[in-house]
């Protein structure tokens, strides 16, 4: 697998292209790879790949994904609400979205959702570089991101991040304040 990417850089292009630009390396020797984070307006085609591999690691929450986008009952739309797309190259290698909390009332709650990079390009910075534009895109609509997971390794990773876990809340296992 060699070593892992490390995000070097973050580069903003204009915000009405919604484009957040990485650059990702092994090592000095390496040639710079570019990845980049886009909000998606349409579903795209090769994200099916995604969702099939998903499926094979018993994660349907992108097939829910899926589902949602096509039909129409939830495609990031709302105020504050996005879904990121992660191309290495001309690969899609990773989803992630953020949404209005739909599981409290209060005010200037997001959640971050749907989060799946492909398995050859984990643990080389593309979730990192997912979950930092989700946030980013949210600080100027919520004050406060949760989500909720069951695995441990995504705890792990969310914690890094510097998440905080919630303690007796059925719908979120994690938070993040957001810093105007």
């Amino acid at each position: 697998m060699g070593a892992p990417w490390v995000v070097m850089g973050l580069q903003h292009t204009p915000r009405s292209l919604g484009l957040l630009s990485y650059n990702l390396v092994r090592s000095a020797q390496d040639v710079e790879a570019q990845l980049m984070i886009s909000i998606l307006q349409a579903w795209p085609s090769e994200a099916d790949a995604l969702v099939t591999s998903a499926l094979g690691e018993k994660f349907p929450a992108l097939l829910r994904l899926r589902e949602g986008w096509l039909e129409g009952s939830n495609r990031f739309a709302g105020e504050g609400e996005a879904l990121f797309a992660a191309r290495l190259g001309s690969d899609l290698v990773g989803l992630c979205g953020i949404n209005r909390d739909p599981f409290t009332t209060a005010e200037g709650v997001g959640r971050l959702r749907r989060l799946y990079v492909s398995p050859a390009c984990r643990r080389r910075g593309v979730g990192r570089a997912l979950v930092m534009a989700a946030l980013a895109h949210a600080k100027a609509h919520f004050r406060t991101v949760r989500l909720r997971t069951d695995r441990t390794d995504a705890n792990t990773f969310y914690l890094a991040l510097g998440f905080d876990c919630t303690r007796g809340d059925p719908d979120a296992t994690h938070e993040i304040a957001l810093v105007p």
